[in-house]
């Protein structure tokens, strides 16, 4: 019976949609607690080091671009079976694969690759998913979705960290088995649950008509500004919480990125909640706002205490960015299809990569002055409200593009 009512129960399809975000907090958030091990263990240079963030995206981009092509032919639930499996290979071949190789960076490399395929899939897919299932108040539901990356990425540092703190760092490589399991499990899981297509064969639009609607390129400019928004602010996170609390590195690696994603993921569940109440453009346009003055608190604030409070104060901004862009998106095209999903993962993934970069870029323009960079940074929210009242305007004009 219950083996049954897994094969028909949707309920079941969003857990694994939630432990699906679980492993891309794993994927995005693990590596890098682990940077200056692979330094010290293998002998890499740091520059090297750094490559390895770059490739994950970049590959996940790549995965993003491509997949618009071929999820619909090989179906969602092979596609995001095998990006679990690929995870679960990554996760597990950064403890194996430098072994294998004389060089063990090649080794890392193709470790990272891999996972980072996984990790495209699962961005493009399980948004997707959830949309398609039959579930009522999707802005709530895909709320409460994206806040389980925020909890996964928390339950990554904590648990990680106590792992070191517990076991010694020395013992690295069976951390990385542990949190493999995560991935592999939930590839059994998918393929038990049911899924449905978002658009049945011949109901999306063609990728040429989504790519010649004005509509399209409003939402992948708020995505670009979603993806920059947050991570301008959240990729400098333990550098701000260890000058301004005055804290070691690993406590400022442990108190910068947690706060931000807590209040990230508090703010996602908040917005769940309230969905019904609130209209979601005007959530978007209100934590815009707060996010400015965050980012503004960060920059210009004389105490560090302040510039760290701005800091979490982002967090809870930039919350609904990301998931109500989607939102927005599936509402205002209903025939964008997996290839509209799959370009908006793209497009947050850009942003993901633009944003700390213009703030690394610009703080080392002045002297290296974070502050510097983190004031620009504002150029990204004040982006995504003119995009939002860009959409407004449209919407009334354009309505008939999209969903006919």
């Amino acid at each position: 019976m219950c083996h049954m009512s897994i094969r028909n129960n949707y309920k079941h399809t969003l857990i694994a949609s939630y432990i699906g975000y679980i492993t891309q907090a794993i994927i995005n958030n693990f590596a890098p607690l682990l940077f200056l091990t692979f330094q010290n263990t293998y002998n890499i240079p740091l520059g090297k080091i750094t490559l390895l963030v770059t490739i994950n995206f970049g590959m996940q981009l790549v995965v993003d671009l491509l997949s618009a092509r071929f999820v619909d032919r090989i179906g969602y639930k092979v596609s995001i079976v095998i990006a679990h499996i690929a995870s679960a290979t990554g996760i597990m071949g950064l403890a194996v694969f430098p072994g294998l190789f004389a060089n063990p960076y090649n080794g890392l490399l193709l470790a990272i690759s891999l996972y980072a395929i996984g990790g495209g899939l699962i961005e493009v897919l399980v948004s997707p998913i959830v949309e398609a299932c039959p579930t009522e108040n999707k802005p709530a539901v895909m709320s409460l979705l994206h806040s389980f990356y925020c909890w996964g990425h928390v339950l990554v540092i904590l648990c990680s960290t106590l792992f070191f703190v517990v076991f010694g760092i020395e013992n690295w490589r069976i951390l990385a088995f542990i949190w493999a399991a995560v991935p592999l499990f939930n590839a059994f899981y998918y393929s038990q649950v049911p899924i449905a297509m978002l658009n049945e064969d011949g109901e999306s639009m063609p990728v040429r008509q989504l790519l010649l609607t004005k509509m399209f390129w409003i939402f992948v400019l708020l995505m670009i500004c979603s993806g920059a928004s947050e991570q301008a602010m959240s990729q400098w996170a333990s550098a701000f919480a260890e000058a301004g609390l005055k804290v070691s590195k690993t406590i400022g690696d442990l108190a910068g990125p947690c706060m931000f994603a807590i209040l990230m993921g508090c703010s996602r569940i908040l917005y769940s909640g309230l969905s019904e109440k609130v209209n979601l453009k005007v959530f978007m346009m209100v934590s815009s706002g707060l996010c400015i003055a965050s980012y503004l608190l960060a920059a210009l604030s004389p105490y560090p205490a302040l510039a760290f409070i701005g800091c979490g104060l982002c967090g809870a901004a930039v919350g609904i960015m990301w998931p109500g862009t989607f939102s927005l998106a599936a509402e205002n095209c209903p025939r964008g299809g997996t290839a509209m999903f799959a370009f908006l993962a793209l497009a947050g993934d850009l942003g993901c990569s633009a944003g700390p970069t213009l703030v690394g870029f610009v703080a080392e323009k002045f002297n290296d002055n974070l502050k510097a960079g983190l004031g620009l940074a504002i150029i990204f929210p004040v982006l995504l409200i003119l995009g939002l009242l860009l959409l407004k305007r449209m919407r009334v004009s354009s309505v008939k593009d999209c969903s006919h």
